[in-house]
């Protein structure tokens, strides 16, 4: 047998060579998302032109030029020596968000039954946390506690009448309470009743798939100002004599009902990208429609869709500011309410300031709620890695 040479055959492991200075570190970073071309480039320049005009004004007026003390109006209107501040000028009136903060949070709650509120927030966020982060055990226990006994916890709560708590009528509800149970109850209703919905879109059945697409296209061919005015004014008319319903009940059956239809079609375009092979596969192991959907196909459906799943929260988080149309008020209609009946502080910069803090407040769960979607894309996508 001939011997072949094996000198050059190497014997031991290369190290690990470092990235190329060109492909890692912050110049990388500048060249790939910045500076990849001559359009990326002149953006680029424009986009720091126009940042580096606005940013020193809107600084000066939010932080720096602003108004942090004081106990009406005249605080806002005088500077500290006293003197009248020149026509042109614009600095953010804080005390006015801290002498109404808490109107701006929990609207005319009583004040000495504010810590039922508070409780009922420190709850949701124990229970909300732990089923957020991955790692945490329990999930089934987590869920049971957060979608089936929290609200009723939160109804004993917040509304009283029985355990000795105090009765609290909802028209004294307003401000970011009624925006974050608005937004809670039409999450948890939307998403399982979009399912259903979507399921009986696709069903065989020709009367389940009839009465699911006419729902779905007769709630999202109007606008959510009607669903809402219809469940305020126009459902007490199909109800019998003497049977009346909550207004706030109403205006949460309205968001639900309206959040589920576009919920639906989100969820249905996820069941058609689904691949026929995964339906036929799990026929093949003899599974039965709700474990199929249940176990193969649901799962992928909703990995696929979570941008628009997450983009219909948003968006209804958001259209809660709506209920203002039936005389309810949410945190922007708190705002506005402030703003435009109370002579206290009435000042050219409290109205501007009223709708920052309450457009900050809206973006920091917006912005919240789109993070932590990225977070669960990269997590669940792992059959699409970069």
């Amino acid at each position: 047998m001939q011997e072949h040479d094996m000198s050059w055959v190497r014997t031991e492991m290369v190290l690990a060579q470092a990235a190329p200075r060109s492909q890692v570190g912050v110049a990388a970073w500048l060249q790939k998302n910045l500076f990849a071309s001559a359009v990326d480039t002149a953006m680029t320049l424009v986009a720091l032109l126009a940042i580096a005009w606005a940013l020193p004004h809107i600084l000066n007026w939010l932080f720096f030029d602003a108004v942090w003390t004081g106990t009406d109006r005249t605080a806002c209107l005088t500077t500290e020596q006293g003197g009248q501040l020149p026509a042109g000028w614009s600095g953010a009136c804080w005390p006015f968000v801290g002498s109404r903060f808490g109107q701006f949070m929990f609207g005319r709650y009583p004040y000495d039954e504010r810590w039922r509120v508070m409780l009922a927030g420190a709850l949701f966020l124990v229970l909300l946390v732990p089923l957020l982060i991955p790692r945490v055990p329990y999930k089934r226990l987590n869920a049971i506690l957060f979608f089936g006994v929290f609200p009723f916890v939160c109804f004993w709560l917040l509304v009283g009448g029985f355990l000795g708590l105090r009765y609290v009528e909802t028209p004294l509800w307003g401000g970011l309470m009624v925006t974050l149970v608005l937004s809670y109850v039409g999450i948890v209703v939307s998403l399982p009743l979009g399912i259903l919905l979507a399921l009986g879109r696709r069903s065989h059945m020709p009367i389940v798939k009839l009465l699911s697409v006419i729902f779905i296209e007769a709630v999202r061919g109007v606008p959510l100002v009607t669903v809402l005015f219809m469940a305020s004014f126009m459902l007490p008319l199909f109800v019998p004599p003497g049977m009346t319903f909550d207004k706030l009940l109403r205006a949460l059956i309205g968001v639900a009902l309206f959040a589920s239809a576009y919920m639906a079609e989100v969820v249905r375009g996820g069941l058609q990208a689904i691949p026929k092979g995964q339906y036929e596969g799990a026929d093949s192991l003899g599974l039965g429609y709700w474990q199929k959907m249940g176990f193969i196909v649901m799962p992928q459906a909703l990995t696929l869709v979570i941008p628009g799943i997450v983009n219909t929260f948003i968006g209804m988080f958001k259209d809660t500011t709506l209920v203002l149309i039936i005389s309810m008020f949410d945190l922007l209609g708190v705002v506005k309410q402030n703003i435009s009946g109370d002579p206290t502080w009435a000042t050219p910069q409290t109205a501007k300031t009223g709708y920052v803090f309450a457009a900050a407040i809206f973006w920091i769960f917006c912005f919240g709620m789109s993070r932590y979607s990225q977070f669960m894309e990269r997590r669940l996508a792992t059959s699409h890695k970069r």
